[in-house]
């Protein structure tokens, strides 16, 4: 085979491998992961839990090439209408869900090359559906005893559920304190989610006497709804919810 004869042959080789780099056209994945008020992360194109949840949306884009890129996230809820509450400008984003309700998410994602456009709109959001995510409505209940003697039940003064995971739920803001009868502060704190944040019934290390002591909670919640609860704290620390309620002859 003649010098000439294998050049033609290389060419035509490349210009097939490069055509068929063009056929490759750019495209989309779009993903979501979760994290909520405990840590744990779950993906998914739906999601449902109690605020405050951590979103983080990444485009998955491929075959961009020569391709000029542009992202576009857009966050809806069902009052909001055509109309976005948030538009975010980057390939990956993440957002803190606060409030209440249901929310519509979607990427819009444009790749100019010259005169060629290709784009991922609301057609293509028509047909693949956007992330949701719905965010309950607030709840928060404080209990009116504990019993910090170390066996694992009761030791810490917390919101009702918080150790059981079924509740507060959608509360993005809180404070706590605790007070003895004559209106001494002995704890505080703000997290409701973590129950062993809430009070163990000591002051400044030493455990206090069993007794009555006083809560007062501000709160709110992702809907809005704001708390107000004061209540007795009865420490029982000769409690034991494990002895049996049947006396001994």
């Amino acid at each position: 085979m003649e010098f000439k004869q294998i050049f033609t042959l290389v060419a035509i080789l490349f210009s097939s491998i490069h055509l068929y780099a063009q056929d490759e056209a750019p495209t989309i994945s779009p993903k979501a992961v979760y994290t909520n008020n405990k840590g744990e992360e779950e993906e998914s194109t739906a999601y449902s839990g109690s605020a405050p949840v951590v979103g983080r949306f990444s485009a998955n884009p491929s075959n961009i090439g020569a391709y000029t890129p542009y992202y576009e996230w857009r966050f809806f809820t069902e009052e909001d209408g055509d109309t976005p509450y948030l538009i975010r400008y980057e390939q990956d984003t993440e957002y803190t869900f606060t409030k209440a309700g249901t929310h519509k998410i979607v990427c819009y994602a444009t790749f100019t090359l010259g005169n060629d456009t290709i784009a991922f709109t609301k057609t293509y959001w028509d047909e693949v559906g956007p992330f949701i995510v719905s965010i309950s409505e607030s709840k928060l209940e404080m209990p009116n005893a504990f019993s910090p003697n170390g066996d694992d039940i009761n030791d810490y003064y917390q919101a009702k559920g918080a150790n059981q995971g079924t509740g507060p739920q959608s509360i993005i803001s809180f404070e706590g304190y605790i007070f003895n009868r004559w209106g001494q502060k002995l704890y505080s704190w703000t997290d409701c989610y973590n129950y062993k944040a809430g009070w163990d019934g000591t002051y400044k290390g030493n455990p206090v006497k069993d007794g009555v002591y006083y809560c007062l909670v501000k709160a709110v919640g992702a809907d809005g709804r704001k708390f107000t609860i004061r209540t007795d704290v009865n420490l029982l620390r000769g409690y034991n919810e494990n002895r049996s309620s049947t006396a001994e002859p």
